[in-house]
């Protein structure tokens, strides 16, 4: 189901409260991307919209974590281990699972803040030194090699960093170096044949999570202030709330009628129309259990 949906209340930071509040790696780097954007969401509920969800990204993250479950439970290293040189087997651990769900993850509470941070990992790796390492999943489709570059790197980064902190605060060696295991889809195969080919890479990122302490003291600050923080430059979203917002109270002074949220469905068919479709599915269904190999449609 899609649409835009306020967060409720019961989830929104109350300066007055004592209880730990809950904050994702995501809603972090929220805070990164754009105070303003992240004040209101944690403060009054209004999130950013909804991007739809990157199903075939989703697909490929559980065949991976598949593939690699398999070593964890044998206690070897993936072929692909031994193709970049990496010394590390898939760590195997009681809370695998709840680390890896999106609404537990690994977790911690940032005591100077009363922050319940939390973030959901792809996969974990064990050094021979007993240092964990931490592997995060990526699929795209582009024509040159993966990388690190650009805003999107830096992203990525932060995410590695974070869940590198995670673990370090749940009493465990962390490595410096973790690694995304990034899927490229093929586009240069002579044809599409029902399947998707990709080539695989191992990209190593060295993590540096000193930032991220001052940064929860910076976020504290911010969500106990009644101040509507200022706009990120590079936010797409502020500029787009304003210009609404204007246009909305410019129409409203003229004596426009600003209408409330309009249901939108589809309209039914005459009855007619109805029972001619009905007739019609019925009759394929019947040609279909005496023929299988019948289309359907």
């Amino acid at each position: 189901m899609f649409g835009y949906f306020v967060r409720k209340e019961s989830m929104w930071f109350k300066p007055g409260s004592q209880q730990p509040y809950r904050l994702s790696r995501t809603r972090i780097d929220n805070y990164v991307k754009c105070k303003r954007c992240f004040w209101m969401e944690e403060r009054f509920g209004v999130k950013k919209p909804d991007s739809f969800p990157l199903t075939l990204n989703i697909a490929v993250d559980a065949l991976l974590k598949k593939e690699f479950d398999v070593h964890r439970a044998a206690g070897t290293p993936h072929p692909m281990m031994k193709s970049y040189h990496i010394d590390a087997i898939p760590f195997a651990h009681e809370k695998m699972d709840e680390w890896r769900h999106n609404f537990t993850g690994v977790q911690t509470i940032h005591k100077p803040t009363n922050f319940s941070v939390f973030g959901a990992v792809d996969d974990i790796w064990i050094n021979p030194q007993h240092e964990l390492i931490v592997v995060d999943y990526k699929a795209t489709s582009k024509e040159s090699t993966p990388t690190l570059d650009g805003n999107l790197g830096e992203q990525y980064r932060r995410q590695m960093e974070v869940y590198q902190w995670l673990l370090r605060q749940n009493g465990f060696p962390v490595s410096d170096t973790g690694y995304f295991v990034y899927v490229n889809g093929r586009k240069d195969v002579e044809a599409f044949d029902g399947k998707l080919e990709f080539s695989v890479h191992v990209l190593p990122c060295l993590g540096i999570s000193e930032w991220i302490d001052p940064t929860l003291l910076e976020i504290k600050e911010l969500l106990m202030s009644d101040t509507i923080p200022p706009t990120s430059v590079a936010c797409e979203y502020c500029p787009y709330r304003e210009a609404a917002g204007k246009t909305l109270q410019r129409m409203s002074a003229r004596g426009a009628v600003v209408a409330g949220i309009v249901a939108v469905a589809t309209p039914s068919p005459a009855p007619d129309v109805a029972r001619a479709v009905s007739v019609k599915r019925a009759k394929r269904s019947i040609e279909k259990d005496e023929n299988p190999t019948a289309p359907m449609f």
